[in-house]
């Protein structure tokens, strides 16, 4: 499916029923017009952030500081500090989305922010900490991120009994997966026993391109950039028996809406590699692909959609298995990264609160 002449790849990636929404937020993208040209230019749909991206976006930036010192200079700590910040971005790009989420009946048009990572293994603080943010942005069109590990699974339920949008993050496996829809569909099923609206959306996000630097020096050169593609078909493969199943159909009938399935970290780490490698291979209907600004304008310079997903996923399991040969414990490096990647949140998150503290004792003269 080569890129017509008349057409921009993006927007032939997004009539093909792939919605693009940037991985990135920095006040700079919003006040110079950038995010809004994306929009209207690039047809990006939507946006998520997480803790690293608001680090970078404060550690390299100095157009915070005003508004972090008068918050300091209020009796405000580090946390509350940067939550209200994270907020004023979140909501002003919530604003940018909302005429596509309401022209959309709210399928699209979506922002993300995520828990303290902090509340990792606290299921109770995590659910307190969703439902404070979503009232606190007031948002219709916010997702609230929640990570899908064993302790984050009830939270999700929860959340979405409560009413509050979730994008799962944190997804590694085609068992991860299930598990997150499972909890999306329970928090659905609750909330249509108890006479409330279904229509509670969810996103479920799989994280692709740390299961290719996982394995980089472990495989040969035939397997490099393939393991992340690998699982990302096995489980679409599983999102499509979902939707397809006589559980989802009768929640659909009864007014829920499709948990979309999201690829997370679509940008390229092998510098070897095409910078469009994921967003060129995971072109599929009814999926999200969350792009880091500079995979976004290279696929708008250089992408090319050249086949679409298998709802059968193709030769996926062709594939892992000779993953499998080759030394590669699938199942216990999707544990392995899941952790990993909660670890490194969390670090983030240690980073940011030093970095606002910091930031403070500077501003205040070290007073």
């Amino acid at each position: 499916m080569p890129v017509g002449a008349n057409m921009k790849v993006t927007q032939q990636l997004h009539d093909l029923g792939q919605r693009i929404w940037l991985d990135n937020i920095t006040r700079e993208l919003l006040i110079s017009g950038t995010l809004q040209r994306y929009i209207s230019e690039y047809s990006v749909t939507g946006l998520t952030s997480n803790p690293t991206i608001f680090h970078l976006a404060l550690k390299n930036s100095g157009i915070y500081d005003d508004a972090i010192q008068t918050k300091s200079l209020a009796g405000k700590a580090a946390e509350e500090i940067f939550i209200e910040l994270a907020l004023e971005d979140i909501t002003q790009a919530a604003e940018l989305f909302r005429h596509i989420h309401s022209a959309t009946a709210g399928v699209d048009g979506w922002v993300s922010f995520e828990v303290p990572p902090s509340l990792a293994n606290d299921t109770a603080g995590t659910i307190r900490a969703a439902l404070q943010l979503h009232a606190q942005a007031n948002r219709s069109n916010l997702l609230i991120k929640i990570p899908g590990t064993k302790a984050g699974l009830p939270s999700i339920e929860e959340a979405i009994f409560a009413g509050v949008p979730v994008n799962v993050t944190l997804l590694f496996s085609c068992e991860q997966y299930i598990a997150a829809a499972e909890a999306y569909m329970r928090g659905i099923e609750r909330r249509i026993a108890a006479g409330r609206d279904a229509g509670v959306a969810s996103v479920a996000s799989l994280f692709v391109s740390r299961w290719d630097v996982a394995v980089k020096d472990k495989v040969a050169d035939a397997l490099r950039n393939r393991l992340g593609i690998a699982i990302s078909m096995r489980t679409y493969k599983a999102y499509r028996e979902l939707l397809a199943s006589p559980r989802w159909q009768g929640l659909q009938a009864a007014g829920a809406r499709p948990q979309r399935l999201l690829w997370a970290s679509t940008g390229t780490k092998d510098p070897a590699a095409a910078a469009t490698l994921y967003i060129d291979a995971l072109a599929a209907p009814d999926t999200i692909n969350t792009m880091p600004e500079k995979t976004l304008l290279a696929f708008a310079k250089q992408g090319e959609i050249k086949s679409v997903l298998p709802p059968d996923g193709g030769d996926a399991e062709k594939l892992l298995a000779e993953f499998s040969q080759a030394g590669v414990d699938v199942d216990g490096l999707a544990t392995a990264l899941q952790r990993e990647g909660t670890a490194a949140f969390a670090r983030s998150w240690d980073e940011l609160m030093s970095l606002i503290s910091s930031k403070v004792d500077v501003l205040s003269g070290g007073k």
